[in-house]
């Protein structure tokens, strides 16, 4: 990027402050924010007119008002794509950790409490034969049910829109159009679609119970589709079996009752963060900014409403 362009680096990967941010947004034409630099419609209707791309580090962009951007005419640009693989190779690697009680285990291995092998120790569940239920079907999820299929699961889906039939052949999916019904249907679930206001809080507490006490939950998306607090009281009264949780509601603060249960395994938002999905999200970035600058249409523009 410094080859190509006039640059500001910020000093560190902390997130800046909103006084910081404002700032960055009044001394250049293009800003490139990450997931947790929040753009809300204050600090964008505040910015000068020399402002004209957000070209956002990342696929998601709940993090910006969309609208107040249009209002302005800046264009926004994600990064979509690049971290497919990665995200719903770590969905499996959580199905198999809360499933299984990976985590349970190592940390008793860990603590030096493990007295040796018995056969009811440690009794956790197949994945075969079971029933996956993936809330949000585009390239992530149909990533995660491709890989499904190996773990001999059988995939059920729900999406605003039934995918085409070569695609469902493909992943071997069957499409439910009544989340309800197939919350109450599937052994595990996994969330794959993006935090919108239709989204915020999709699996509250009626939700949640559904999913019965022998279902998992798997959240890799956004902490903010799921109701926390109602999460916990499930986990705690066997309302659900269990959760493998990547993202949190108010992350970074994890609530306590969260880090006291044995029955969920609890990740600090690395579902994308490896080297190659890293580099390749930078690659997007300037593409998306040399082509705003050549005088082209970013190829990955962003409009509202996109989710």
């Amino acid at each position: 990027m410094a080859e190509l362009f006039d640059v500001a680096f910020a000093a560190s990967e902390e997130a800046p402050s909103r006084d910081a941010l404002a700032a960055a947004m009044a001394a250049c034409d293009v800003l490139v924010p990450t997931v947790t630099d929040e753009l809300d419609a204050d600090l964008i209707a505040a910015a000068p007119d020399r402002l004209k791309l957000i070209a956002s580090f990342g696929a998601g962009v709940d993090h910006i008002d969309l609208k107040a951007a249009r209002t302005r005419g800046i264009l926004v640009t994600n990064t979509p794509g690049v971290l497919t693989e990665d995200t719903a190779d770590m969905t499996i690697a959580l199905i198999v950790s809360v499933v299984r009680r990976l985590a349970e285990g190592e940390k008793l291995v860990r603590a030096g409490h493990w007295s040796g092998w018995s056969p009811c120790f440690m009794l956790g569940h197949r994945l075969s034969g079971k029933t996956m239920g993936i809330i949000g079907m585009g390239r992530i999820g149909q990533a995660v049910a491709r890989r499904a299929r190996a773990f001999g699961l059988s995939v059920r889906y729900h999406n605003r829109r039934r995918l085409p039939e070569v695609v469902e052949q493909e992943t071997s999916a069957i499409y439910s159009a009544d989340l309800d019904e197939m919350l109450a249907d599937v052994d595990i679930v996994s969330i794959h679609c993006p935090h919108t206001p239709e989204t915020h809080h999709l699996l509250g507490r009626e939700r949640l119970e559904l999913i019965g006490a022998q279902g998992y939950l798997i959240n890799i998306a956004r902490g903010e589709i799921v109701e926390e607090a109602a999460l916990i009281d499930a986990l705690e009264n066997g309302a659900i079996a269990g959760a493998g949780l990547d993202v949190f509601e108010h992350e970074p603060a994890i609530d306590r009752r969260l880090l006291a249960l044995q029955n969920v395994v609890l990740l600090p938002h690395m579902g994308s963060a490896t080297v190659e999905a890293r580099s390749a999200t930078g690659t997007k970035v300037i593409a998306n900014i040399r082509a705003w600058v050549d005088g082209h249409r970013p190829p990955d523009q962003v409009i509202e409403g996109w989710a």
